[in-house]
């Protein structure tokens, strides 16, 4: 359970595990569990979207007459709970490598802009984008099937990462992510993978291989413009994938269930028929 505790320590908020920020130590079995870390975020965050489903249901409306804005409302709440949850980890990354891909003209020069603390302009833009798309993405998937999107989609995207990880070479020297890679060989990604893709099939049915899929399209295409533009994958890039992999999971959840009424999401023991807008 050593890899599970640092996993849990490194990617949520959480005081557990071993693994620690400042050199990575413990970190080289924990890559495997990072979809079990992320079904538990999704745990979390479809229990926050019962709550808040609950609280709608005894306001003054006693929930005959839901507030228009509450769809919005609990999105938003959601996505700021993962924010919080994940210590905005990810999100951290994502911005460092809008700015490195988009500003650098050369891979030593994005090499050194990932370094800088500092954030640019395109690191605002992206992240603005990157938090509305995902506001209105969980927004717009119903009530019905958000539970088990909760829970799956942060188990797809850090799943992703293990996929970024073994595919694309690791460029920075001094990182934290390359104290992920320590440990060679593809036990790690197996296992990752078939949790996730267990997961997924189990909890949302077989329209979840949609969505892997998409991800999977994803995740490689970010590690492909990370190895041409900078060399390889770093930890930056590693949390880029994880939040792009997770707006695209929520989009594509959207979109499937509000645009094809005949698509079911939800657990292979449910009986449950069509979701009908």
């Amino acid at each position: 359970m050593r890899g599970f505790l640092s996993a849990l320590g490194f990617l949520t908020i959480l005081p557990v595990g071993s693994a620690k920020r400042a050199d990575g130590r413990g970190l080289s079995s924990a890559r495997a569990w990072f979809p079990a870390v992320g079904l538990l975020l999704g745990t979390a965050l479809a229990a926050i979207d019962l709550l808040l489903r609950r609280l709608y249901a005894v306001g003054p409306s006693n929930g005959a007459d839901v507030p228009v804005a509450a769809p919005f409302l609990t999105g938003a709440v959601l996505v700021v709970a993962l924010v919080a949850m994940t210590r905005a980890l990810h999100l951290d990354g994502f911005m460092d490598t809008c700015d490195a891909l988009l500003g650098g003209s050369s891979p030593e020069g994005r090499r050194r802009i990932l370094k800088d603390p500092r954030v640019g302009a395109f690191a605002v833009a992206g992240v603005v984008c990157l938090l509305l798309l995902k506001l209105v993405a969980v927004s717009a998937v119903p009530d019905q099937v958000r539970p088990w999107i909760l829970i799956v989609v942060p188990c797809i995207s850090r799943g992703a990462m293990l996929l970024v990880m073994e595919l694309f070479p690791y460029v920075g020297e001094n990182g934290l992510g390359k104290a992920f890679l320590e440990r060679t060989g593809r036990g790690q990604l197996i296992s990752g993978t078939t949790l996730t893709l267990l997961a997924a099939v189990v909890l949302a049915g077989p329209w979840s291989l949609v969505i892997l899929a998409l991800a999977g399209l994803s995740a490689w295409s970010i590690g492909a413009i990370a190895t041409r533009l900078l060399g390889g994958a770093t930890g930056d890039v590693y949390g880029a994938v994880n939040e792009s992999v997770e707006a695209v999971a929520f989009l594509c959840a959207a979109l499937l269930t509000l645009g094809a009424p005949n698509v079911s999401i939800a657990p292979f023991f449910m009986v449950v028929g069509p979701w009908h807008p």
